[in-house]
């Protein structure tokens, strides 16, 4: 499993982090005496050419187990800058979706300009080539399923689809920050903030 927290100070330090030991109980593992968990990150490389892991991605020759390797990863935290400073650090968990939460968010914060609490909020969709299929939360319009089923798209209905993260620094500098309603959690601040 995976989280992702997103960290700011008032002297410009940004932390965007994500964390995995990959699936429940990562490798079931236990270093004895430490109670520490080991991941099991190796599910991420490509056991065989055209054989899915356990998210269904499939990997090829370039994602092989080799000395020296770190396997393919959806991780992807991220930290947004403007005028040289960053103004926004935004990240996600949920495996092969993170990627997909990540571009959805960024789109909603910067293009349509949403607030974070908006931006962690809205419908979601992924696709990742194979199976090829849309996967998307059920509260996604059925205008828009209906128009996606009509040019030949199969949809998947999902159930659980990761959360996101974000904060974003004001143009009045302040923050603001939310974490997603579909976990447990909540954005919070001291000082200059607005959860």
């Amino acid at each position: 499993h995976t989280t992702h927290f997103c960290v700011a100070d008032a002297e410009g330090n940004w932390v965007s982090c994500t964390a995995t030991i990959n699936t429940a109980f990562g490798s079931k593992v236990v270093i004895p005496g430490t109670g520490i968990l080991l991941n099991n990150e190796m599910d991420d490389f490509a056991l065989a050419p055209g054989v899915p892991n356990h998210f269904k991605l499939v990997g090829g020759e370039a994602n092989a187990i080799a000395p020296g390797k770190r396997p393919l990863s959806s991780m992807s935290p991220t930290l947004v800058m403007k005028d040289d400073h960053v103004v926004m650090a935004i990240g996600a968990a949920g495996g092969p979706t993170i990627i997909s939460q990540v571009l959805l968010g960024l789109s909603y914060a910067l293009d349509a300009k949403m607030k974070p609490s908006k931006v962690v909020s809205q419908p979601r969709f992924h696709h990742q080539w194979s199976p090829d299929q849309i996967r998307m939360e059920k509260s996604v319009s059925a205008d828009t399923r209906e128009k996606l089923k009509s040019i030949g798209h199969a949809i998947d209905d999902a159930e659980d689809f990761g959360t996101s993260q974000i904060l974003i620094l004001n143009s009045a500098g302040t923050f603001s920050g939310a974490t997603d309603p579909r976990c447990v959690g909540q954005a919070a601040g001291t000082g200059n903030s607005q959860p």
